[in-house]
């Protein structure tokens, strides 16, 4: 079975090693059962940890990068699947183009927007497939409870909160997927 996994990263070199090795073992866990990875195309950072991993082992790998950043060359020069299209909005559209799942590591305001987006993605039935959140070192509990907090003021319904999952760990990935389902709901008339 093929399985293809988009993954949202930093590009920052200056992040503790912490998450480098959590990007490294998530890598060997993707690559232990040929997962094909979908990720920004950059060359550095977790960005560049993972697509330096699975070039090395021979994973199946696409970048998808907007041109500018190929301009200032951000582009990883050595993942022969990379797709460049025009610009932020184009590449996130593209990233979760035909992927099984999506998983965000620890990052930045990039990374924040296109897991907010895939978010709200699939509250409004545009997207159903399982979206987790390595939470290295708690990285991504402040999030969490945030989100929890617009349940609570009713700014989205318990329900919501089933659309994504957090996971402490890189080896925790495939028994997430496999605890998860489609998410089957589509917008409806109530707004939470």
């Amino acid at each position: 079975m093929s399985f293809t996994v988009t993954v949202y990263c930093a590009s920052s070199r200056k992040v503790d090693e912490k998450y480098f090795k959590a990007t490294l073992a998530l890598a060997d866990e993707l690559l232990r059962k040929n997962a094909k990875v979908i990720y920004g195309g950059g060359a550095v950072g977790l960005m560049g940890a993972i697509a330096d991993r699975y070039v090395e082992k021979r994973g199946r790998i696409k970048g998808v990068i907007p041109e500018f950043m190929v301009k200032v060359e951000w582009a990883h020069p050595n993942v022969d699947d990379m797709l460049i299209v025009t610009d932020m909005h184009d590449r996130k559209k593209k990233l979760i183009e035909n992927t099984d799942a999506v998983i965000a590591l620890p990052g930045g305001t990039g990374t924040l927007e296109e897991l907010s987006e895939v978010i709200t993605l699939k509250r409004l039935g545009k997207f159903s497939k399982p979206i987790l959140m390595l939470n290295t070192d708690g990285f991504y509990t402040p999030l969490n409870e945030f989100l929890n907090k617009m349940a609570e003021e009713h700014f989205l319904s318990q329900d919501h909160l089933n659309m994504w999952q957090l996971i402490d760990e890189p080896h925790e990935f495939w028994p997430a997927i496999n605890a998860s389902s489609d998410w089957k709901r589509g917008i409806s008339s109530a707004q939470v």
